[in-house]
């Protein structure tokens, strides 16, 4: 069985990716050739050093000089089109794109500028891809609550059409999950749903206190959630999703290696599993690797991959009508490869 071909042809979607963190090396390099004082190597081959990391504080630091060179509308629409081409090479028909826009506001970019820019691209790239975006807007905690207001006040004043979602990404460590609550509250109270990153790098408490302080309907990572069988439990009962990122858990230092990720433990316990990329080029790979990893760590076969894919098309924040019209090609595709591989 050739699972790299299937995986490749395969109708996806993707729940946890970032949108500058999907920056390829071929658009890292051409942003930073616009912007000659940055430290981002020019040179694409000169990238994949670069994006070595030490640990996650290291990872943060790496990210944030690549967020420096989106130094104005024009970058974001390129960096935003550009993801959704490299999206579609991979066969994902629906990503939800995770944007920070408070980074770029405060480096100088208008609000509404940044809004009109993503939209923009986001129109473009279902035209031109055929790849359907949608926006999470996220906090980095790191900048404490003063970040999360402001993205609380942009999504909810200025959110633009694709926006669907509310988050919170960056170190956990020293910015605990209920710090955020009234960020959150105000965003939920917009119609907008909650899926912020909860423990990757620190224990079961912090997803319990984004489920309990937050709202939240998926965790982002949840790796620690193993640790805890009652959180475990709860999760599975409740069918509250984890986006899982095996590739980026490893390079983080969130889990040890790849043998010792815990997602087979959190499938295995009947919790909603997705399998995403997160920072793709960064970590040095994609959703079609992703899946690979996916299918060994959990051992699927062809008909287990597209139910996979399927899970994350039933947990995204879809219309009905799409989602049904995804899991059709989904399913599809599925019919076909197995008729033609009898």
């Amino acid at each position: 069985m050739d699972l790299t071909a299937f995986i490749s042809g395969l109708p996806k979607a993707e729940l946890h990716v970032h949108h500058v963190g999907s920056a390829s090396p071929r658009i890292v390099a051409e942003l930073a050739a616009r912007h000659p004082d940055s430290p981002v190597p020019k040179d694409p081959d000169a990238l994949a050093e670069y994006f070595t990391f030490r640990d996650f504080a290291h990872f943060i630091e790496v990210y944030i000089s690549v967020v420096e060179l989106i130094q104005d509308a024009e970058d974001v629409r390129l960096l935003t089109y550009e993801v959704a081409r490299d999206m579609a090479r991979q066969t994902i028909r629906y990503a939800e794109l995770t944007v920070t826009p408070y980074t770029s506001v405060i480096r100088g970019i208008p609000d509404a500028a940044f809004m009109e820019a993503i939209e923009d691209a986001r129109v473009a790239a279902g035209r031109d891809f055929g790849v359907q975006l949608r926006w999470c807007f996220d906090i980095p905690s790191e900048l404490g609550p003063r970040a999360g207001e402001e993205t609380a006040r942009m999504a909810c004043e200025l959110g633009p059409d694709g926006l669907v979602s509310f988050g919170l990404g960056g170190p956990e460590k020293g910015w605990p999950r209920p710090l955020f609550k009234p960020f959150f509250d105000r965003a939920r109270a917009h119609g907008l749903h909650s899926v912020p990153h909860a423990g990757e790098t620190t224990g079961p408490q912090s997803v319990w206190d984004a489920l309990t302080a937050l709202g939240a309907e998926r965790i982002g990572h949840g790796t620690s959630s193993v640790r805890d069988p009652e959180l475990l439990a709860h999760l599975a009962q409740r069918r509250v999703p984890l986006e899982v990122c095996p590739t980026s858990n490893v390079a983080t230092g969130a889990v040890p290696s790849l043998d010792g990720h815990p997602v087979r433990q959190m499938a295995e316990a009947g919790v909603p599993v997705t399998i995403n990329s997160d920072d793709p080029p960064m970590f040095g790979t994609d959703l079609n690797t992703e899946y690979a990893v996916a299918a060994g760590l959990l051992e699927l076969d062809e008909a287990g991959l597209a139910g996979l894919a399927r899970n994350a098309v039933e947990v995204s924040f879809l219309d009905t009508p799409a989602k049904s019209r995804l899991c059709g090609e989904i399913d599809s595709y599925l019919t076909s490869w197995q008729q033609r591989n009898e």
